[in-house]
């Protein structure tokens, strides 16, 4: 049966929270007799179109099922790009640009955004999005701080959005790995290493003039005002000095960058995706410190532990049958996900109103961790977890470091 996609938004999970969504398209959604119709296509704008954010662009222009509309982003050159590879790809010129993202959630003809902004921005925008009705694909690391992922998740929830993280490696580079845990070729696993670092570092940049191409203050948004510098606002991907990445105002480091790949994929080998430790253990040995992550069913995420590679898997007893357990690589846990990419997957996700899989429950799972490790290796001291408050137990200087001052008005 062929359901329609606006009247299933509407009877299912939007019409719950009184969110409705408009029964026309406009006229530059019109394509060939190859594309689905109109009211089938998911309606798209983009947040942040620099370095990640131009490939998911070029992934969801690639979908026939997507009708890509808008562009956002603080910087001239990079807007303007977006832009004219949306025209070149339907023959036209009816892409809207804009510098505030506001404007685009406010759209009523918008269905769906991605985002791939500075991890500063992530909590802030994911969270509008849901408050404007919008289904969000949001790249890793999907949150800056602690306090942030519990918002965002019941901000999803609260507004009966799709929210997909973006961490395609997860499985793209893990799945081996995964299967053979959960296929019983460690027999019974009981800890994987994640090797991952570093952690960002403050900055102190000398000020330059602000090129006219860009508006710093937007850039800026809810992290602490400073100094334009090129190197601080860079986007490239190195995690050690000179990019936006490297500092602790914007960003967790390499610790939460990388973290966000290797952490998921070790929370999906464990299959402990659908919790939060309860003890971040901080040890040393020999001058060196890494962290166990203790789980209340028994199992254990490390993180650099001395002599122990990345991903490498802990058990006992190896399984001589496989598990019968089934392996959703982009499916969310019945089987209902998108097929082969993890743009895919968001996509079948906003028109069955099934769980990505990626689901901002699970991305935020797994970025806790990072942030904890932070946390316990700034105070140089263990921890213990309350999931259900969101709190460190008995610990009044940890919990001050679950959140960080905004600056006004950029407030979640």
């Amino acid at each position: 049966m062929n359901i329609d996609r606006r009247h299933l938004l509407k009877s299912g999970a939007a019409s719950m929270v009184g969110l409705g969504f408009p029964d026309i398209i406009p006229s530059s959604a019109l394509g060939n007799t190859e594309r689905p119709a109109p009211s089938n296509r998911v309606v798209m704008a983009g947040i942040g179109l620099g370095n990640k954010g131009n490939g998911d662009q070029e992934d969801f222009l690639r979908h026939k099922e997507v009708q890509y509309v808008a562009v956002c982003d603080v910087r001239e050159k990079i807007l303007n790009r977006a832009k004219d590879r949306t025209n070149k790809k339907y023959d036209n010129s009816d892409c809207k640009t804009f510098i505030d993202y506001r404007e685009i959630i406010s759209r009523d003809d918008i269905d769906a955004v991605h985002i791939a902004t500075p991890d500063h921005w992530h909590g802030q925008m994911v969270i509008d999005a849901c408050r404007n009705g919008k289904d969000v694909f949001c790249q890793k690391p999907e949150t800056r701080t602690l306090e942030e992922g519990a918002l965002m998740i019941d901000s999803a929830r609260r507004y009966g959005r799709v929210v997909s993280g973006g961490s395609q490696r997860v499985m793209e580079d893990y799945s081996s790995v995964v299967m053979r845990c959960w296929k019983g070729h460690f027999g019974e696993v009981e800890s994987i290493n994640v090797k991952v670092g570093p952690m960002s570092q403050s900055c102190n940049l000398p000020p330059q003039k602000i090129p006219d191409d860009i508006n710093w203050d937007l850039w800026l948004g809810p992290a602490p005002w400073a100094p334009y510098n090129s190197n601080r606002c860079d986007g490239n991907f190195e995690t050690d000095g000179n990019s936006w990445r490297s500092y602790s105002d914007y960003s967790g480091g390499g610790l939460t960058d990388w973290g966000a790949h290797h952490f998921g994929g070790a929370t999906f080998a464990l299959d402990v995706r659908d919790l939060q430790p309860n003890e971040i253990i901080l040890h040393e040995d020999d001058g060196e410190k890494h962290i166990s992550f203790n789980y209340s069913n028994g199992k254990k995420i490390t993180h650099n532990r001395p002599g122990t590679g990345n991903m490498r898997v802990g058990g006992t007893g190896a399984k001589i049958e496989p598990s019968p357990k089934p392996i959703p690589i982009y499916a969310d846990n019945d089987g209902n996900g998108g097929r082969g990419s993890i743009d895919g997957d968001f996509i079948h996700c906003i028109k069955t109103r099934k769980k990505p899989f990626r689901n901002i429950e699970h991305a935020v799972n797994t970025m806790v961790l990072p942030h904890m490790a932070t946390i316990a290796y700034t105070l140089n001291r263990s921890l213990k977890w309350d999931a259900d408050k969101q709190e460190f137990l008995g610990d009044i200087e940890a919990n001050r470091l679950i959140s960080v001052a905004r600056r006004e008005p950029w407030q979640i």
